[in-house]
């Protein structure tokens, strides 16, 4: 049986392959904080990849799906793929932060106080990035999520409803799409050093 037929079967054997290189190169030393790392990295690809699936390719094929008269229509992204990437979406958005916090642990006070305490730059720009993080876990939970329950007919909401909810959920996507670059760059430039 071909494990890359299914889902499932693909990240099985992705995990198996890990622990094989990981055998193969380290041993079996397991450490809480590099799992708690590989967690954070492992989730933040799949928020941020879902955030710009949404931003630079969902939103455009929906325009161009509603401007195509006799088209297919946008029915098949907003009742199948849509709510599918939104559960994901968040999650991910939500396991990021934790195991971001987690990893940060007795430095999470120091981060978020952007190192005023320690004069480290280290904890400004951790800091700096956990902050934009945060801003966009809550976009994801307050804003996005609940106005797009609306325009996917999860929660009922009247016409006026639906377009107040997709320009709070557009809104709140760009502004995270926004906060995605100089997050990053912060998240990284952190211990590797700034691009600049």
């Amino acid at each position: 049986m071909n494990p890359l037929k299914t889902v499932n079967g693909t990240l099985i054997a992705g995990f198996v392959l890990m622990l094989i290189i990981g055998a193969s190169v380290g041993g079996f030393n397991f450490d809480w904080n590099q799992f708690v790392r590989w967690l954070h990295i492992i989730a933040g690809v799949t928020w941020i990849g879902l955030l710009y699936y949404f931003n630079f390719v969902q939103v455009s094929a929906l325009g161009a799906a509603a401007g195509d008269e006799g088209g297919p229509g946008g029915a098949a992204i907003t009742k199948y793929v849509a709510p599918l990437a939104l559960n994901w979406f968040r999650w991910a958005a939500l396991v990021t932060w934790l195991s971001g916090a987690a990893y940060l642990g007795k430095n999470f006070v120091p981060a978020f106080t952007l190192g005023m305490s320690e004069g480290s730059s280290y904890y400004t720009i951790i800091g700096l990035g956990a902050w934009m993080g945060t801003i966009m876990l809550f976009n994801v939970w307050v804003l996005i999520w609940p106005n797009q329950k609306k325009l996917l007919g999860m929660v009922p909401a009247t016409d006026e409803e639906k377009a107040k909810a997709k320009s709070i959920a557009f809104m709140a996507s760009r502004t995270n799409t926004l906060l995605s670059l100089p997050m990053l760059m912060c998240m990284t430039g952190a211990v590797h050093g700034l691009p600049f």
